[in-house]
Parts: structure tokens; sequence; C-alpha cells
């Protein structure tokens, strides 16, 4: 608990939390597994504490006036989540009827979820709600964002907002994603061309010229 007002004096006001849910065993990849493998999305990580833990920092962290946001992996599941016995049709399934990874990733430790299913999305949106409601949490960082549908994170957004105002943080550079309520998305292409530039490959004129494209594609309030 003291780290926090330590690191409150260092001038930070948000502390964003990696996946801190169970991680799945079956088809783990290594010996601790992938923290994007999330086998229950209202769990703790026990090797991380407890919920009452987890709690306590919430509150520490509001007390001090800042803002707490939790990684989300909407995009897939575990092998061995709850999900994957009770709602089998809730995921993407091969020729062979079969769980898949996410297609063209090497990521053999998760299912990948299928947004076409009506209840499932109900029941992320549920479980997103369970952290807003019961923890009090200020908001999310969506792994892989742009890999859902819009409409589905319009629908999240929005239910969420219902409870309380959130920040949300999209891992993904698609300035639609701020029209359906995110805050905040990555800048991938000002990473590379800044990259590009610091190897003598690229020019500031090539920064200049993405600025332009930047100021005409993002809103004034988007992050």
């Amino acid at each position: 608990m003291p780290h926090i007002e330590r690191i409150h004096d260092l001038g930070i006001d948000i502390l964003w939390f990696m996946p801190i849910h169970p991680i799945g065993e079956k088809n783990r990849k290594g010996v601790l597994g992938s923290y994007y493998s999330v086998k229950d999305y209202r769990g703790i990580n026990p090797e991380f504490g407890t919920k009452e833990d987890f709690m306590a920092i919430i509150e520490k962290a509001h007390s001090l006036d800042m803002k707490v946001l939790m990684d989300w992996v909407a995009n897939h599941t575990a092998f061995d989540h709850d999900w994957t016995e009770e709602h089998k049709e809730w995921y993407t399934l091969d020729s062979s009827g079969n769980f898949q990874p996410p297609i063209g990733t090497d990521w053999w430790d998760v299912a990948d979820l299928n947004y076409d299913i009506v209840e499932m999305r109900l029941a992320m949106v549920d479980a997103m709600k369970y952290w807003v409601e019961d923890f009090d949490i200020d908001g999310f960082r969506c792994d892989a964002a742009s890999w859902l549908p819009v409409d589905f994170w319009s629908q999240a957004i929005a239910s969420l907002n219902k409870l309380k105002p959130v920040f949300m943080l999209a891992e993904a550079e698609t300035p639609a994603l701020h029209e359906v309520g995110f805050d905040m998305t990555y800048a991938w292409e000002y990473l590379h061309v800044t990259n590009e530039i610091a190897k003598g490959n690229m020019y500031f004129e090539d920064l200049d010229k993405l600025m332009i494209k930047e100021d005409s594609v993002y809103t004034e309030e988007a992050y």
C-alpha cells in the first residue's frame, strides 16, 4: 500500500493493472502461462492476492484522487474457461467443431470468441459491469479492441456509462472507436514514423504529413 503513495507523489494519477484474472492451465504457454489467457472474468489470480486486497488498493487510490483501470481481454478466453463447457456455441469453431485460436495468430493457449452470438456479448458486458459495480474501477484498457465489432463496444461502453462515467483505452489505432465511446487509442503509426526518422529512413516532413492526416480523422476530444 505505501507504494501507491510513492507513485502518487511522482505525479502519476492513473493506475493501470495488466490482466489480474486467473490464468488458464489447458494448453498453457510455458510454466506461468500468459496473462491474456483468462480463465475467469470475475476472478483474481491468487498469485496477486484476493478480491479484498484489490478493493483495498482501489479505495486507497481513490482516496488520493487517483483512477484505476483494468486490462480487459474480450477477444478470447482460456481453453478451460467455464464458457467452454457451458456455452461451446459462443466460440469460433473449426471445420471439425473444435475450439481454435484467433485466426492468423500463434495464440494456441486461447480460444476465439464468436461475436455473432448475442448471449455471449451480454455475458461479456455483464462481466465488465461487475468490476465497475462491485469494485468501483474507473475504466478499462481493452486488448485487441479492433478485432471486435465496433457495435459491441458501443453496446458495452453505453452500459458501463450508465453505472458511472468510465475512461476507455483501446489497444487499436481506429478512429471509429472514438465515435462509440473510447477516449483513447494507440498511435502506432506515429511510433513507426518516429522510429524511422531516428534511423534516417524518414524525415520530419513525413511526420508533418502524418499529423495533417490524423488531424483530419480524429476529433479534438480524442486522445
